[in-house]
């Protein structure tokens, strides 16, 4: 098969049956924090986030991500101390209490089916009509501008106390325009470029990549990158383009860092589960395993 059939092949999002497992997958986990008594007064915001609800999941990768975030609590951050005094939070929504109601909801609703071993979401293994579906507590989080305006996320606490912020409507948003700006050809690069990676794990012949890095690392290509005539001109210039601006140390100009598609956070940075040194890697290899050359 030639690479511009084998590439154009691998733009599509999965398959309807899939499609149809997620969303069931979905409709369950959202049943099953609305049969738990706990929840019946707390304010509660459920969303899918992620490759699911951006759709640039592929097959391989067509787990659920949904989180489970309590609106009755505002975590807060300030760039200038005393931009924002709120009064104290007296409620019972504790970090702790959350994740044991959401867990005592989901073994409810799937028992034998959760691994609650994991440091930050249950894990619901999938079944003959499911997918598999991380599912991960969290609270609103507000971060207040010295110069005055604020930026909403959520904040996500972890088993050991620690916590992330991460901004998924901010994702979700910045991921349409970019594929409207690029008459939808940005997502199926996004696919593309997951396929590729899957194909070459499979194969043998590179580590298996986080999908959400992957699709980091596409975000940050130009738009006229995406317009190119051809898939084959497209994904060469994408991986040059991952290849050649991965390339030396972090800049010391915050300007010209690379940020995650939210753009709230920077892709590289201490505690992140990969570097420049990976994007680089998977880049050289894509390039090698399609046969590309210069």
């Amino acid at each position: 098969m030639a690479l511009e059939e084998k590439l154009a092949g691998w733009t599509g999002p999965s398959s309807s049956t899939e499609q149809d497992k997620q969303e069931r997958t979905e409709r369950m986990i959202r049943e099953a924090i609305k049969e738990h008594a706990a929840f019946d007064s707390c304010d509660l915001r459920i969303y899918a986030k992620g490759s699911y609800a951006n759709n640039t999941n592929v097959k391989t990768d067509s787990d659920v991500d949904i989180a489970v975030q309590c609106r009755d609590v505002m975590y807060w951050e300030e760039a200038k101390t005393g931009i924002h005094t709120p009064s104290p939070y007296q409620g019972i929504w504790t970090p702790a209490k959350l994740r044991s109601e959401l867990r005592n909801a989901l073994l409810n609703k799937f028992p034998g089916q959760v691994d609650t071993s994991g440091s930050t979401a249950f894990r619901i293994h999938s079944g003959s009509a499911r997918v598999d579906a991380d599912v991960v507590p969290c609270f609103n989080y507000r971060y207040y501008f010295a110069g005055g305006g604020h930026r909403d996320g959520a904040k996500v606490f972890k088993k050991d106390g620690s916590n992330l912020i991460n901004y998924p409507d901010q994702q979700l948003t910045n991921g349409r325009d970019k594929n409207n700006r690029t008459s939808q050809y940005y997502k199926k690069t996004v696919r593309i470029m997951k396929r590729v990676e899957n194909a070459m794990v499979h194969d043998g012949m590179h580590r298996e990549v986080p999908s959400f890095f992957v699709e980091c690392l596409v975000y940050h290509c130009p738009d006229d990158i995406f317009l190119r005539s051809t898939w084959e001109g497209t994904v060469r210039g994408v991986i040059s383009h991952i290849f050649h601006g991965l390339e030396g140390a972090e800049p010391e100009d915050s300007s010209k860092r690379w940020l995650e598609v939210s753009e709230c956070k920077y892709l590289f940075q201490p505690g992140q589960a990969w570097t420049r040194a990976d994007g680089r890697a998977f880049a050289k290899a894509a390039w090698n395993y399609l046969g590309l050359t210069s």
